[in-house]
């Protein structure tokens, strides 16, 4: 017997949305609607088995329903835009399921629904329908089930007529009586005002229909009897209203909509693009051209696998390294568990040849038989390939080995290739290009407090199909690096930039631990002293923690007004107290409050933590394939973050020294840079000007967007100038510069296009990008780093605008992360080549810090802006300020 799936993909999305926590892809698309749906389809496809499936979406705002109450769903809130960017993608996504959908002007996904589940029961087949929405078990019938969502997406109730008989004691049809008499508000459905759920029940069971009710009115009393004479039109209304039609003049037949499957290649590429990792694998996908989980299998039982232990036979080794010492071609992999590489567990490594895969304990690289694969591994002259090498660098160093000559690293430069993937694990690089590669490590070693290391077995073979997998995927990387003219930036730069990065982190930087415990025991007296304030202009002690505490002070004895709820309460958020701001001085108070927790929580007792016990310092990690825009990325802890606008977060920096007595810390940051990388690219006139003739670029703005001189620009002038210049820099949208001026949206529009007005080549320049990434489907900075924006085209225009905001900020931002670290690079080289015992230590956004002996002040005080000045060449110059002292607090 033929089996009708029909799902409401509305409601189901709806559902979907509201129950799972937020989600989205590295190209910054919310998609935790679409996990939801798709977590719940995969489920009812398994278990119903169904022949046939068609999922119903509304068509739009006004139905048949108008006509007879323009009200009709007038009650409902607009729907989230971090929802409405998900409808489109989510549609493409069931096309690739091989699965037909439906909507149609004027109806309603129900009534499509219900016309369908009528055709399946004139043809003799089942049918289940699924839905968040309990108006649709008016169709349960003999052959129709109506599945509805209980807490989430994840479980369905199975309604029959039985089971609608046992829960409600009616009829399927009677459905549409309960809501005559109760309403509904989420449709804007009136009912009889009073007449709830368990009213409505009874009145049902005595009478049958909203028909006999209002026919029966003398045998009812009281305020009920009341309501419904006064309101008796509304219930006859309100039944029609939820009475679904089952005429619907649909262009869908039954073959229409058969299900045959999925095609694997399509779902597997739709799965890649929205990073679906688990649902692929949970259905061994493949993305088109892809490796899929058996095949991957398949190639590691090829493999020849030797296995070399300590104490073993010495003559694998010797076979290993005499094919190395020719150069053949490999590949290297180094297992470090552990997301630290300052603290991490090492299990073992593989070398993939052509022919075999030899792996190797780590007892056996530290066995005394393996001397001279220890030197081979140091050996900084001996090319190799490998995957993370930065991070394989610094776990080896902590185990006491090197790790030397790494020259094609397949993670860095698949981050290169397509930056926005969310995944630069070896199994999804593997899966994006098409090569037989290893099982993901959540299968293998399990996950959170689930993680093991496998048998011994397991762990080898895995380790050689990493081996192998880089072995292979360094030819195929290397094309594309050639054919996206990338080669030059990740052979001049990026590669190189990575041994800069893991010498830094080794090096790490000299932390006093007392004076981060007196600024501790100062941010607690200022805590304390504030939060006295706050209880004093509250007239009461509470959690100022707690959300539904604040928010009771806030908005019920403070009389504020609430601007956003949460299903918990009210809202409290940054957004929402910042908007209040001017509304009672507690909220200055509260902000305030919540800075210095956060100082002393992250930044006092977080750093405390990260000081190394053996060398005294803090030794953070920079990741180079974590930004989409190129720029570095500090973690464990991360130092790019300590809050300087506050002068308690600065205060912080005092307790960075350098790890010589009489050293100073050097630090030197870029003025302006992303402003003065957009007069060259833009080449502006004004922009250009302001620059060549050293201007203070903000007040340069003032002067020409509000038509005054030099001496006539005041501070909200040159403020608001500010705003605008890295508002554009950012993307900000004229509702962002509002805010952040204070200002209305409309004044903020009309301050942004006076400021296009003038910098017409600005304007120019934002056009033809976007038109350039629409033709090419993507940008790219001053050193060719690309950044793909496939949702450019996108008929969504929440995801379209995201993309061309992107396109427009990319150019400016990436093309400065590269300058910086350019600079990076030729400094290490300046700082070799003069012989200067002068070390790097950290990399902060556009601020490179130094650690300096005193008789090489004096040169890095002039070397040190002249590199950074001439990493790049510009239209404009560019422009570094230097500055030393005892700690980092002193030399900025």
């Amino acid at each position: 017997m033929d089996k009708w799936m029909l799902i409401d993909g509305n409601s189901i999305a709806y559902r979907a949305f509201f129950a799972m926590p937020p989600l989205t892809n590295s190209a910054g698309l919310h998609t935790n609607a679409i996990f939801g749906f798709t977590t719940m389809l995969l489920k009812l496809l398994e278990e119903h088995k169904p022949t046939h499936v068609l999922v119903a979406f509304d068509a739009g705002k006004v139905t048949f329903r108008h006509e007879s109450y323009s009200e009709y769903k007038g009650g409902r809130q607009k729907t989230p835009p971090e929802l409405s960017e998900q409808f489109p993608v989510l549609k493409e996504l069931i096309s690739a399921f091989g699965i037909q959908q439906y909507e149609l002007n004027g109806y309603e996904a129900d009534d499509i629904i219900g016309t369908l589940t009528k055709q399946a029961d004139e043809q003799g087949a089942e049918a289940v329908v699924v839905t968040g929405d309990k108006d649709l078990l008016q169709l349960a019938s003999d052959r129709v089930t109506v599945a509805v969502t209980r807490k989430g997406v994840s479980d369905v109730d199975l309604y029959t007529p039985a089971a609608i008989d046992e829960k409600y004691g009616l009829k399927p049809l009677q459905i549409i009586d309960l809501k005559g008499l109760m309403g509904d508000t989420s449709d804007n459905i009136p009912g009889v005002p009073g007449v709830g759920e368990k009213t409505a029940l009874k009145l049902l069971h005595e009478h049958g229909s909203v028909e006999n009710v209002l026919a029966n009115l003398d045998r009812l009393k009281g305020k009920l009897k009341e309501r419904l004479e006064t309101h008796a039109g509304d219930a006859e209304l309100s039944k029609k209203l939820a009475t679904i039609y089952r005429e619907v003049p649909l262009e869908r037949s039954a073959e229409d909509i058969r299900y045959g499957g999925y095609d694997a290649a399509a779902l597997g590429e739709a799965f890649r693009r929205l990073e679906f990792k688990s649902l692929s694998e949970r259905l061994d996908l493949q993305a088109e051209g892809g490796a899929s989980a058996s095949e991957a299998k398949a190639a590691a039982d090829e493999l020849s696998l030797k296995a070399i232990e300590a104490g073993g036979d010495d003559k694998e080794m010797a076979e290993l390294l005499e094919r190395l010492r020719s150069g053949a071609r490999h590949g290297l992999y180094i297992e470090a568990i552990g997301d630290n590489p300052h603290h991490v567990e090492l299990l073992g490594m593989a070398v993939a040849l052509e022919d075999a895969v030899y792996v190797l304990s780590m007892e056996a690289v530290k066995d005394e038989s393996a001397a001279a694969f220890r030197e081979w591994l140091a050996d900084e002259s001996a090319r190799k390939s490998g995957f993370d090498m930065h991070k394989a660098e610094l776990a080896l160093h902590w185990a006491g080995l090197k790790l030397g000559g790494a020259a094609f690293d397949v993670q860095l430069v698949a981050y290169l290739l397509d930056p926005t993937e969310g995944s630069q694990l070896l199994s999804g690089i593997c899966e994006r290009q098409g090569v037989a590669g290893p099982s993901s490590d959540e299968s293998v070693y399990g996950k959170g407090a689930k993680f093991k290391v496998p048998d011994e077995e397991t762990l080898r073979r895995h380790l050689a199909l990493k081996a192998d997998a880089v072995r292979r995927l360094e030819p195929v990387l290397t094309e594309e690096l050639e054919r996206t003219n990338m080669k030059e930036l990740y052979v001049d730069l990026e590669q190189p930039l990575s041994r800069i990065l893991a010498g830094m982190e080794l090096q790490g930087i000299q932390v006093e631990k007392g004076e981060l415990e007196r600024l501790g025991a100062e941010l607690e007296d200022t805590l304390t002293t504030t939060i006295s304030e706050i209880y004093q202009l509250a007239g009461t002690e509470f959690k100022i923690n707690s959300p539904k505490q604040l928010g009771e002070v806030l908005f019920e004895r403070l009389g504020l007004k609430a601007t956003k709820k949460t299903k918990t309460g009210y809202s409290t958020d940054a957004e929402v107290l910042e908007g209040l701001a001017k509304e009672h001085e507690i909220i200055p108070h509260i902000l305030h409050y919540r800075q210095l927790s956060k100082l002393q929580s992250t930044y006092v007792e977080g750093l405390l933590k990260e000081v190394r016990e053996e060398t005294g310092k803090i030794h953070t990690y920079y990741r180079q394939t974590i930004a989409a825009t190129g720029r570095l990325s500090s973690q464990f802890p991360n130092l790019q973050n300590i809050p300087i606008r506050l002068e308690e977060g600065r205060k912080i920096r005092k307790a960075f020294l350098p790890s010589e007595p009489g050293w100073s810390i050097l630090a030197a940051d870029y003025s302006q840079i992303e402003l003065r990388v957009l007069a060259h690219i833009s080449g502006d006139e004004g922009l250009k000007e302001a620059f060549l003739h050293d201007m203070d670029i903000h007040t340069k703005t003032a002067m020409d967007v509000f038509g005054v001189e030099a001496g006539e620009v005041d501070a909200n002038m040159r403020r608001s100038a500010k705003a605008v210049n890295f508002g554009i820099v950012y993307g900000i949208s004229a509702f962002g510069l509002s805010r952040n001026l204070d200002i209305t949206p409309t004044e903020a529009g009309k301050f942004i296009e006076q400021y296009f007005s003038v910098f017409q080549g600005v304007r120019k320049f934002m056009d033809d990008i976007v038109a350039q990434a629409k033709q090419d489907g993507y940008v790219t900075t001053l050193l060719e780093r690309r950044r793909y924006l496939p949702e450019i085209k996108s008929s969504n225009f929440n995801l379209r605008s995201f993309a061309e905001r992107t396109a427009m900020n990319t150019p400016i931002q990436g093309s400065a992360a590269d300058i910086i670290k350019l600079a990076m690079v030729h400094m290490d080289k300046a700082l070799r080549e003069r012989g200067l015992r002068s070390r790097m230590l950290l990399q902060v956004h556009d601020e490179l810090v130094f650690e300096v002996p005193p008789d090489e002040l004096e040169t890095m005080k002039q070397l040190l802006p002249e590199v950074m000045s001439g990493a790049a060449k510009l239209d404009v110059p560019l422009k570094a300020d230097v500055s030393f002292g005892d700690n980092w607090y002193e030399a900025k």
